[in-house]
């Protein structure tokens, strides 16, 4: 019987937050401003993470380069505060989840406010 919370899940809560505070306090890279970490998915072999982040200001392509290229600094900065014998390599995707949800909560509310005016 499988357990229902694994080391990979606890790993990749704890990279979460350490790569939150790692991006607002650490990263002086101009392109990489107000970045929220939305979730984080370890292989099991702990040699990867895929590291979701969506931002404000949506995607650009200067936000992912900037993510790219601070990727070494933060997994070092893991690899000190992590007790781990193999830290992950990191690997940013966009995550639109963000950006979705608040269409479909536009759509909704434009929904209901047509339903208003019909019923007036």
């Amino acid at each position: 019987m499988p357990k229902d919370y694994s080391r990979t899940d606890r790993i990749a809560e704890q990279i979460q937050r350490e790569l939150a505070q790692l991006l607002r306090l650490e990263v002086k890279d101009p392109r990489v401003g107000m970045v929220t970490v939305t979730g984080v998915e370890v292989t099991r072999d702990y040699a990867h993470a895929k590291i979701f982040y969506t931002t404000l200001n949506g995607t650009s392509k200067e936000l992912q380069e900037g993510l790219e290229k601070t990727a070494g600094f933060l997994r070092s900065k893991l690899a000190g505060l992590m007790k781990l014998r193999i830290t992950p390599q990191l690997h940013f995707v966009y995550d639109s989840s963000v950006e979705h949800g608040s269409q479909l909560s536009q759509l909704i509310d434009r929904a209901i406010a047509s339903d208003h005016n019909k019923s007036d």
